[in-house]
């Protein structure tokens, strides 16, 4: 049998995940420097819960999510972040413990949906929810933090979409609108949406299908009719987005594929990427109905969600690359034997060591060395341990000397700091 992995679902080699670490380790660092703290909530919820707060007319619910029954239970795998969060939210009453929650999460979602570049079956999301904040600056502040991110890891060409759906009063005027206007077009509509005319019209305009598309050239704006609340705070997303010099589109077709949204819509779009129809980076947008919907009080929320392997395929190559590291070659038994407390001295100060123990002669070592991008190949034969010393050869410099044995993981430690990108970790660690 050719056993291979699901199509859609990707393996992440070694050679691979060290772009992830580091990817991961930037995003932490942002949200938790704007002041979020993370939240982890199970792969696995009820169905309802997406059915109801995502919408159950969207593609994700209709098509996409992956859902079984389980001793009577009806679960899903989770397909996005924010319900799940939403969810825990309200089970733990976050409401009454403080007045504004910032989370932010990580993690792998599942949508049951075609493969393409940049989108899998098995995909994985970093994203931050705002609990508690009505006002327009969080939203504002919220995209600011994620396009000042998309800039600290090396994105530089990209655009902000921007729109409003209004609040439950304005969507219900917005959807009688866009009745009358795609009832005579019904005709030229893909079968998907011909049926969620009457239940959902706003799907219509997130659909990708060429049909739809055409169709809604010219279709009304939400933003025409939106109530005077409404209009007063997309008035100060706009007026903060300008205080914080963000440039922005204001994109009237823009209205995502998920139900729950409300008020402020944005997503970051790729524009200098061979993405193609796959070029936003992050979406999100409020959902100030959703809390209440589970439950809970009436809370305001906003949030957004970005795809790890879209940024990746967008960021520079080198991003994420290893720090410097040791390899030790130790030739002959004294050698291997005093070679594998060298190897946990150095480990111990937090440095990246492989140790080769296949009893392999030097020169094959020393090209394993340079494959592994190791900076610094500590040689080890049975007369050096004798002397008390070990040649240390540098990769990148194209030196060797011979440092005692005795304090050489700290001597190491420090030089290997010196050299380059690693060095406070190697320090930290002491």
């Amino acid at each position: 049998m050719d056993l291979r992995a699901v199509r859609g679902m990707n393996d992440i080699l070694p050679e691979q995940v060290h772009r992830w670490h580091r990817l991961e380790a930037d995003f932490r660092m942002h949200a938790e420097v704007h002041g979020y703290g993370e939240v982890r909530t199970p792969l696995l919820e009820h169905t309802s819960l997406f059915a109801r707060q995502i919408g159950e007319t969207t593609d994700v619910v209709e098509k996409e999510m992956y859902s079984f029954e389980r001793h009577s239970e009806q679960l899903t795998v989770r397909p996005e972040g924010t319900a799940g969060a939403a969810r825990a939210y309200v089970e733990h009453g976050m409401h009454a413990k403080e007045p504004v929650t910032r989370w932010y999460y990580l993690g792998p979602m599942f949508r049951g949906e075609r493969p393409a570049k940049g989108r899998f079956r098995q995909f994985y999301q970093a994203g931050c929810e705002v609990f508690g904040d009505p006002g327009p600056l969080c939203d504002a502040e919220m995209i600011e933090l994620v396009t000042s991110f998309l800039r600290r890891i090396g994105v530089e060409s990209f655009a902000v979409h921007v729109n409003s759906l209004g609040s439950a009063g304005t969507r219900g005027r917005y959807r009688d609108e866009l009745l009358k206007f795609f009832t005579p077009l019904r005709d030229r509509l893909s079968e998907d949406s011909q049926r969620r005319l009457e239940k959902n019209p706003l799907r219509i305009l997130d659909s990708k299908d060429p049909r739809d598309q055409e169709a809604a050239q010219g279709a009304p704006s939400i933003l025409d009719l939106l109530d005077d609340e409404d209009q007063a705070h997309w008035t100060g997303v706009l007026r903060y987005l300008d205080v914080l010099g963000l440039p922005y589109v204001v994109d009237r077709g823009l209205v995502r594929g998920l139900d729950y949204y409300t008020r402020t819509l944005f997503e970051v779009k790729a524009t200098a990427s061979d993405l193609g129809a796959q070029s936003t980076l992050v979406g999100g947008g409020r959902y100030d109905n959703m809390i209440e919907g589970l439950g809970g009080p009436k809370v305001p929320a906003i949030g957004f969600a970005m795809g790890m392997e879209r940024l990746l395929s967008v960021i520079p190559e080198d991003a994420g690359r290893r720090g410097p590291r040791c390899f030790i070659a130790p030739m002959g038994q004294a050698a291997a034997e005093r070679a594998v407390l060298l190897a946990r001295e150095l480990r111990s100060f937090g440095l990246s060591v492989e140790l080769e123990g296949r009893g392999a002669r030097l020169k094959p070592m020393l090209r394993r060395a340079d494959a592994l991008g190791a900076r610094l190949c500590l040689i080890l034969g049975d007369a050096e341990v004798e002397r008390g010393v070990v040649t240390v050869k540098d990769l990148v410099g194209h030196t060797q000397e011979e440092i005692p044995l005795e304090g050489a993981a700290r001597v190491l430690a420090d030089r290997v700091g010196e050299l380059g990108p690693g060095s406070s970790q190697a320090r930290g660690m002491r």
